[in-house]
């Protein structure tokens, strides 16, 4: 952020009032990235100027509410990338099989789509309630969506195929009650599972964690964001666990990376190495 255009200037001082006003810190998100989602969130909110916006956000937990939804990236799909699923019940599963019992933070977990994809894998997987999954967000917004495991009944057709080309072993609708325009999937899912706010930017680590996904979030931040992001991670891990990043995101390069080998190229699938040995 070290930018002195104007319009940037602009952006930089509303963050630093929302960094003081609420705690969430938005300093250290890509520029480009950040600036895009407020320009959108601008033109469909009844402000007409950014500094108009700034007084409104500080004085009304609503309109920051709103403006939080507006900014934040809540696009999710069950079995997102079903490639990367049949990667994690191929290669991360065996590995869970070794515990007794297994605790695993999904950071941004937006909508909790991809945490109840996970949490139907460990059903299949016979794992029953030797499991917790940590559903993590800034949005308390989403979060509730989240718990309330309500989804649009023609994404349904998408999740089904994303299931199957992921490995699934049954047939999806087995998972949720379709009513009308929405599709509640089965209480039995949400049993182990935990949806609690949480900021990467923020707030420390979760501790003891078997298996931590973060996925399509990192590409986000800055790279000091980054690097605090990842050191929670690794600090929040134990010795053997595993590292889940989306696609487009890798350890390559960061200060953690020499701590951990990928499971297999490509996947994004990282373990972490045992203190003094090979993995």
């Amino acid at each position: 952020m070290k930018s002195e255009n104007p319009e940037w200037s602009e952006i930089r001082f509303l963050l630093e009032s929302i960094q003081k006003t609420y705690g969430h810190d938005f300093r250290d998100y890509a520029e480009s990235s950040i600036k895009r989602r407020i320009d959108s969130w601008l033109s469909s909110s009844p402000f007409q100027t950014l500094s108009q916006a700034q007084k409104a956000i500080e004085n009304d937990s609503n309109v920051f509410a709103g403006f939080l939804q507006g900014i934040t990236v809540n696009v999710s799909e069950m079995f997102r990338d079903p490639s990367f699923f049949l990667a994690l019940r191929k290669i991360v599963v065996p590995i869970l099989k070794t515990h007794p019992h297994v605790k695993i933070w999904h950071a941004g977990c937006a909508s909790g789509e991809e945490v109840y994809s996970m949490a139907i894998i460990l059903d299949e997987e016979g794992f029953r309630d030797r499991y917790m999954i940590y559903g993590t967000d800034i949005d308390e917004a989403i979060l509730a969506k989240a718990r309330e495991g309500i989804y649009n009944a023609d994404d349904m057709r998408k999740f089904t195929e994303n299931y199957q080309k992921s490995g699934g072993r049954s047939d999806f609708s087995n998972y949720y009650t379709a009513r009308y325009d929405w599709a509640m999937l089965h209480a039995h899912l949400r049993r182990n599972i935990i949806f609690t706010s949480h900021s990467l930017a923020v707030d420390e680590e979760f501790g003891e964690m078997n298996l931590i996904l973060c996925r399509n979030v990192l590409i986000y931040f800055q790279q000091s964001l980054k690097d605090r992001a990842l050191a929670l991670f690794d600090r929040s891990l134990e010795p053997g666990g595993i590292l889940c990043l989306g696609s487009k995101e890798s350890l390559d390069e960061r200060k953690i990376s020499s701590k951990y080998l990928e499971l297999q190229r490509g996947t994004r699938i990282y373990q972490k190495r045992y203190e003094g040995s090979a993995v």
